[in-house]
């Protein structure tokens, strides 16, 4: 490393705008040399964009805010996104001590970083569009952690809540927009039949998320889950249950398809 990007970050730790500890893990970055930072705690892979193309995602889950937040702080030096899914408000406000332009979805619970060289319009033009349909509001919160991974991608996203199977017309209402998608996501609780009725309307791939919202016989999502996975309806596939971060990512690397997956390794 140069002496002036060490000077740099010596005049941030001295200006109170990192602490020393990320200082030296910025510095342990960029001296790093396997393609992963060893913070002892996590070893963040810097590598996955170039191999999957998106960058490492966190999951926020039984770790610290503050390893949260500097594990999201390394990630951006890297990386023009940055997505950490399963967070709480103490990550969120952790975080931005460290990247003030991160953005917190509450319902979703997930944090994004997005800087300013990511053109959301361009990769808009190269990747189909994603409906993603909730049966009903209480699956809202999983459908939103789809819609946040699928947008940070930089997939464009409608998004069609509150049409299961009860009211089935409010459905019908949207079939234009369904026919016109280039993968359709489906959250559903309950008995999950929501994605069989989907999957039976258009000729695109239909991916199920099953969500644990639903009374004791369905078995914290246990229910929707077999209903999706026994689905008649040719054309669906299935994550596990309360997983719109994987629903998501499929998503977009569905819609990238749609111009041969040329942005696939941007």
């Amino acid at each position: 490393m140069d002496q002036d990007k060490i000077f740099e970050i010596l005049t941030q730790v001295q200006k109170g705008t990192i602490t020393p500890t990320s200082a030296l893990n910025q510095l342990s970055l960029e001296s790093t040399q396997n393609g992963f930072q060893d913070l002892v705690y996590a070893k963040i892979d810097h590598d996955r964009s170039s191999r999957n193309g998106f960058p490492e995602v966190i999951y926020c889950e039984d770790k610290t805010p503050t390893q949260v937040s500097e594990i999201f702080y390394n990630l951006t030096l890297k990386n023009d996104r940055v997505l950490a899914t399963r967070a709480t408000n103490k990550c969120y406000n952790q975080v931005i001590k460290y990247v003030p332009q991160a953005k917190f979805n509450e319902l979703s619970k997930t944090i994004v970083y997005q800087n300013d060289s990511y053109n959301t319009e361009t990769r808009h033009k190269n990747y189909g569009k994603i409906v993603i349909v909730s049966a009903g509001t209480s699956d809202q919160a999983v459908a939103e952690e789809a819609y946040e991974t699928a947008t940070i991608m930089g997939a464009p996203v409608d998004r069609i809540y509150d049409a299961g199977v009860a009211g089935i017309h409010r459905l019908l209402h949207y079939t234009d927009k369904l026919s016109k998608a280039s993968c359709i996501i489906v959250v559903a609780g309950m008995e999950g039949a929501l994605a069989s009725v989907v999957g039976g309307l258009v000729k695109v791939p239909v991916i199920a998320c099953p969500t644990s919202v639903g009374y004791g016989a369905n078995f914290n999502g246990v229910s929707a889950l077999l209903t999706m996975l026994n689905s008649c309806a040719s054309g669906v596939s299935v994550v596990n249950i309360n997983n719109g971060f994987g629903a998501g990512y499929q998503g977009a690397l569905i819609s990238q398809l749609k111009n041969g997956g040329e942005e696939g390794n941007d």
